[in-house]
């Protein structure tokens, strides 16, 4: 591949990827397409009895690590239904207050987790940007060299820059690569909120 050649894809490629790392949003550092929520409210998707006057779901055990399991995404939703059946026959006269407690134990541990996510998916675009200047530096480098050097200069040149185009490829490989990984990571806090609304989707009905 000449240099020319190269500059050229240098450019075409930091102009196709670098806007996908750095929109004009509300938070810079947020590369999802998906609107950045920061935390998520119970009452976007809980209309049960109040969690707090159903009190500390961690004080009841079954109740904790039912809420645990089924807000595992280890557990599969066709999973989730048998498994509130048998809580709620076995609940007592105090069926809607364990069940809000269960709840409220899910929304913690979800809510939790994609905090996490979201946390990783920020150092995650931190980083992309810090690649994506790092190739557009050795982008410039190469095209500062494009007209070749004296014949002293040329051997050590030429391997100078054997180095530096190695180095551009293989940065654009793992850019692009980790771009694409990007995409994908950025659905699982969408896919956590379509949980948390299953789940308690399926707890209110047992009330």
């Amino acid at each position: 591949m000449s240099r020319r050649h190269l500059v050229l894809l240098a450019a075409a490629f930091l102009a196709g990827s670098a806007p996908a790392i750095a929109q004009p949003k509300a938070d810079p550092d947020w590369p999802c397409v998906q609107r950045k929520v920061p935390t998520l409210s119970p009452g976007s998707v809980w209309n049960g009895p109040d969690l707090a006057e159903a009190g500390s779901w961690g004080d009841d055990f079954e109740a904790a690590s039912l809420a645990q399991k089924i807000a595992s995404r280890r557990t599969e939703l066709k999973e989730v239904d048998p498994l509130l059946d048998d809580f709620a026959s076995k609940a007592g006269p105090e069926k809607a207050k364990r069940l809000t407690r269960v709840f409220a134990g899910v929304f913690e541990v979800i809510n939790g987790e994609r905090a996490r996510v979201m946390s990783g998916i920020t150092r995650y675009a931190q980083g992309q940007r810090r690649m994506a200047e790092r190739i557009r530096e050795e982008a410039e480098k190469i095209s500062a060299t494009k007209d070749g050097p004296s014949a002293a200069d040329a051997r050590e040149v030429a391997k100078e820059n054997s180095d530096l185009e190695t180095q551009f490829n293989w940065d654009r490989r793992i850019f692009s690569e980790r771009s694409q990984s990007l995409t994908y990571v950025c659905e699982v806090p969408t896919l956590l909120e379509q949980r948390l609304g299953d789940l308690a989707r399926k707890i209110q009905a047992r009330l």
